[in-house]
């Protein structure tokens, strides 16, 4: 008989995982999701960028999955006509203390295998972007931009025409696993499944408890918020401009980023929100989970500092413009307006500690994705081959 998986998320991993399984194991997928569109969430609302592999630790899952997963994309947007542009990144060291972590980063990115990584001094860099400042920059030529959202909605399409289902509007309210399967209540329907992959992003904590595997690691929201940049000032910035990254965190900092149909975006902050689809800051519906877990206050205690930076980057316009200025000196108030933000699912340990790496859990027939942050839309169909492997095989 045929196995039936049941995949909880429609965004871009779980409609990659659910790809993956109907196409590879033949099996007849089940998509739930309690959005009324595909890709409501962290897939709809990221910057868009493919990422080359250049922060990762070597080795991490990480780092393989990131390098084999944008070998995948790159291939899967041609394919199916979605857009997919090369326009290259330059990170980029502002003052010479950050040039010992910028040749760090391009050591990692070789280790990596990023292809055609250059390390570049302040003439250099302005070659590749002409009205960029510092020192010196790594610059990471294929690192590509697409529009996830458009991939994911290819995801459900292939979902559809591989036999399985996507089932929008369709909440999950319990998980119960059985001896022969596991069932789920979803949008008032009972259904069974012989195995289910969660892969619900910001709502992987409420899932985990519906079935009975909470874990030792909870999502930590983290809104962030962006500018764009309006007229010609759009063309101050051809690619991708970031800034050397904090090693202490998982976060890359506000960076200026072109789009697909030449939007640019500076940011994103990252700022503690309180509730898990927290778009605004008069959203606390979900404080007393958030601040109820005892590794929440214990990384507040720890980055207090850095928290309290990001809060005033949230409320003062100019936060951003000096961050932006650092690498784009041209850049005036009047250039930048407020755009639409997102919220990052983090997983953060009982300890305060940020998982940096991806996440994944196997208990019995039900399967959790803990921590899947970025670069996880570019890694999507990695980590859907990945996942996969980890499902055991259903005898029925």
């Amino acid at each position: 008989m045929t196995e039936k998986i049941g995949v909880v998320g429609a965004g871009i991993v779980g409609l990659a995982v659910a790809r993956e399984l109907a196409g590879a194991r033949g099996a007849e997928v089940t998509v739930l999701d309690k959005e009324h569109q595909v890709a409501a969430h962290q897939t709809g609302h990221n910057s868009g960028v493919v990422h080359a592999g250049i922060y990762y630790p070597p080795g991490s899952l990480k780092a393989r999955l990131c390098r084999e997963g944008v070998a995948l994309l790159k291939d899967y947007c041609a394919r199916h006509a979605l857009p997919y542009e090369e326009v290259g990144k330059l990170v980029v060291a502002s003052t010479r203390a950050e040039r010992p972590l910028l040749r760090a980063l391009a050591e990692r990115a070789r280790a990596n295998g990023v292809p055609g990584i250059l390390e570049l001094d302040a003439l250099g860099l302005r070659e590749v972007e002409p009205h960029a400042v510092g020192v010196a920059a790594v610059h990471s030529p294929h690192t590509a931009i697409t529009d996830f959202a458009a991939v994911a909605r290819r995801l459900a399409l292939d979902v559809a025409e591989l036999g399985g289902s996507v089932r929008l509007a369709h909440p999950v309210r319990a998980v119960r696993e059985t001896a022969g399967g596991v069932e789920v209540l979803a949008a008032g329907r009972r259904l069974t499944f012989d195995r289910l992959v969660v892969c619900a992003g910001l709502g992987t904590d409420a899932v985990a408890a519906m079935a009975g595997r909470p874990g030792d690691v909870r999502i930590v929201p983290f809104r962030g918020e962006y500018y764009a940049l309006s007229g010609a000032a759009r063309e101050l910035v051809r690619g991708l401009i970031y800034p050397v990254p904090d090693p202490r965190y998982p976060f890359l900092g506000v960076h200026l980023t072109r789009h697909i149909g030449g939007e640019v975006l500076v940011g994103p902050n990252a700022v503690l929100a309180l509730a898990y689809e927290g778009y605004g800051w008069r959203d606390v519906r979900n404080f007393r989970q958030i601040l109820g877990w005892p590794g929440t206050l214990r990384m507040a205690r720890r980055h207090w500092r850095t928290g309290l930076r990001e809060v005033r980057g949230s409320l003062a316009k100019g936060a951003f413009l000096h961050a932006a200025q650092r690498y784009v000196p041209e850049l005036t108030a009047a250039d930048l307006h407020r755009a639409a933000g997102g919220v990052r699912a983090q997983a953060v340990g009982r300890d305060g500690g940020l998982l940096d790496d991806f996440a994944l859990d196997v208990h019995g027939r039900v399967v959790l994705v803990r921590n899947a942050p970025s670069p996880a839309a570019t890694s999507s169909l990695a980590i859907a081959r990945h996942i996969a492997s980890l499902v055991p095989a259903s005898v029925r």
